[in-house]
């Protein structure tokens, strides 16, 4: 029983993860403000907009911001993380516990596309620097909000960018302090 339970756990994460993917990088490409023109970008719309469509007529935007994106995201999050507990025979457990564990592992998804993404950006700069393929353009663009602040503080020194080095830092620094978060309901109202 064991490896079939293992088996069918690889499968769950896999294609909801692939698709808790997709979500993030389009909440991530709007708030980036990215070419939607892109055809990486037109890929991660049209594999979306079933199931954001819907949620934007009971969850509007705010500043910007599209919250329907981020609940779908934290309702992928709350499927893999009850479809997993079930098919382990840990059965249903508190929903707040279940939503907070799903925001922290969403937050921490996104930390992890930022932090690939500094990779690629850093790697295609050495490889390919200039490079106009679609999906550098788009890391660039998905990458550039965070880079921006960085870069006003720690300026391109001598033709060498010292940015993303700092930029990998926080990043890591704000995995730790994630790691950290409680996500036992009680911990968090204070009760």
């Amino acid at each position: 029983m064991a490896p079939f339970v293992e088996a069918i756990t690889l499968i769950i994460h896999t294609l909801l993860y692939l698709y808790l993917l997709i979500v993030l990088l389009r909440f991530l490409l709007q708030v980036a403000r990215a070419d939607f023109y892109n055809p990486i970008s037109q890929f991660i719309v049209k594999a979306t907009n079933p199931l954001i469509k819907p949620l934007r007529k009971l969850i509007p935007g705010l500043a910007g911001l599209d919250l329907a994106s981020l609940t779908l995201a934290i309702v992928i999050q709350l499927i893999s993380i009850w479809s997993v507990a079930a098919l382990h025979g840990a059965g249903f457990f508190d929903p707040l516990t279940a939503i907070l564990w799903a925001a922290v592992g969403t937050v921490s998804f996104i930390i992890n596309i930022y932090f690939f993404g500094l990779i690629i950006m850093v790697i295609a700069s050495w490889i390919a620097p200039g490079s106009y393929h679609p999906a550098l353009i788009l890391v660039n663009q998905l990458i550039e909000p965070l880079m921006k602040p960085i870069r006003r503080v720690i300026p391109p020194l001598g033709g060498i960018d010292l940015s993303p080095i700092f930029a990998f830092l926080l990043l890591q620094i704000f995995r730790i302090f994630i790691n950290y978060v409680p996500v036992d309901p009680r911990l968090v109202l204070g009760a």
